[in-house]
């Protein structure tokens, strides 16, 4: 008789982006800047009551954002990143086995990792030729054992978002009892004019949940806080499940100072933005396939390339992110840092 659950001996290892003395790291969709100065002398505040537990309930940020989305506080919950967000819509929708959580392949690594330790078995269906959501097939491969769709959009690690008119449509065809998960980590980087917002389609649609996060766009990555948009029902059940303290007194201080600063923040959105779009012209002019990003990072669908470009720029101290034998992703940095990634990819002969 074994003391741990023997299953996961076969759960897939989440894999971060390895850091490298001296090396820049183009591997974690981490913004190159610090978090703003004011939520620098937030987090320092906050760390001097340090002897306290946090906020449990997350008051204060929840009202917060319940005012940014015209929600009532009841329909937010808040948790340490979106990933742990991820694990606790598993458990609140799967009882373990036979539920299935649906997603497309490839997207978020983490979905396939939360969906297994929750007990559920997970179902896949793989991305078109553009390296988008397929969500026809997606809609068509729901069963009665669908208890949980994550949607990633854009997705990661392929950079394309999804339309709004395929994903209402994707809605319309989903049945209720199946909640739907619009992961929107990156949305701050979006400009396509179609791309999907969740937010406007969560009053209609009950078994929406929308997914955001400040690990991005807000450059607070290592704070750890993530935030669901959903139904009365569902955000109380997240609440339920949710560790006990698991955001933190900082955490929680940094991301409502953020929110008071927003808008000078997310303005510097624009200068990552106008960055990708040239790595990835300049990818493009060196031969690479790129598909369309709305991210804040570039998709090179290398296949079995892909370990060797990803050597080939360890060796020229630049980190990028390989992903078995599918690609690499890239993430989009400085102008200098992007401009060294060009070069090096420009050299690349497999």
């Amino acid at each position: 008789m074994t003391l741990i659950r023997p299953d996961l001996d076969t759960l897939p290892a989440y894999v971060p982006g390895r850091t490298v003395p001296g090396a820049i790291k183009l591997a974690s969709n981490e913004v190159a800047a610090p978090p703003a100065p004011a939520v620098l002398e937030a987090i320092a505040r906050a760390a001097a009551g340090g002897n306290r537990y946090p906020d449990l309930g997350v008051v204060e940020l929840t009202g917060r954002l319940a005012d940014l989305y015209a929600l009532d506080p009841e329909r937010v919950a808040v948790g340490c990143g979106s990933v742990t967000l991820c694990q606790q819509l598993v458990q609140v929708t799967c009882l373990g086995p036979g539920d299935e959580v649906l997603f497309a392949w490839r997207s978020f690594e983490a979905y396939p990792i939360v969906t297994r330790i929750g007990g559920a078995e997970v179902r896949t269906v793989g991305l078109d030729a553009d390296h988008r959501h397929d969500l026809d097939a997606m809609a068509a491969a729901v069963t009665e054992r669908t208890r949980l769709v994550f949607v990633c959009s854009p997705n990661n690690p392929t950079g394309p978002a999804v339309h709004r008119d395929e994903f209402v449509r994707f809605l319309a065809a989903v049945p209720s009892d199946v909640l739907v998960v619009l992961d929107e980590a990156y949305a701050e980087y979006v400009t396509d004019p179609d791309a999907v917002s969740g937010r406007a389609l969560l009053d209609e649609h009950p078994n929406l949940v929308v997914l955001r996060t400040f690990s991005k766009a807000y450059r607070m990555a290592g704070l750890r806080v993530g935030y669901a948009l959903a139904s009365v029902e569902v955000a109380t059940a997240l609440r339920k499940v949710a560790p006990p303290f698991g955001v933190s007194s900082v955490a929680q201080a940094g991301a409502i100072a953020a929110l008071e600063h927003r808008e000078e923040i997310l303005a510097d959105c624009a200068a990552v933005v106008s960055e990708r779009d040239r790595v990835a012209a300049g990818l493009r002019g060196s031969g690479f396939t790129v598909p369309q990003t709305q991210a804040n990072f570039v998709w090179l669908p290398l296949g079995d390339r892909a370990a060797a470009f990803a050597a080939h720029c360890g060796e020229r101290k630049v980190i990028v992110r390989p992903f078995a034998t599918d690609g690499v992703r890239v993430t989009v940095s400085t102008p200098e840092e992007n401009d060294l990634l060009l070069d090096v990819a420009s050299s690349f002969r497999s």
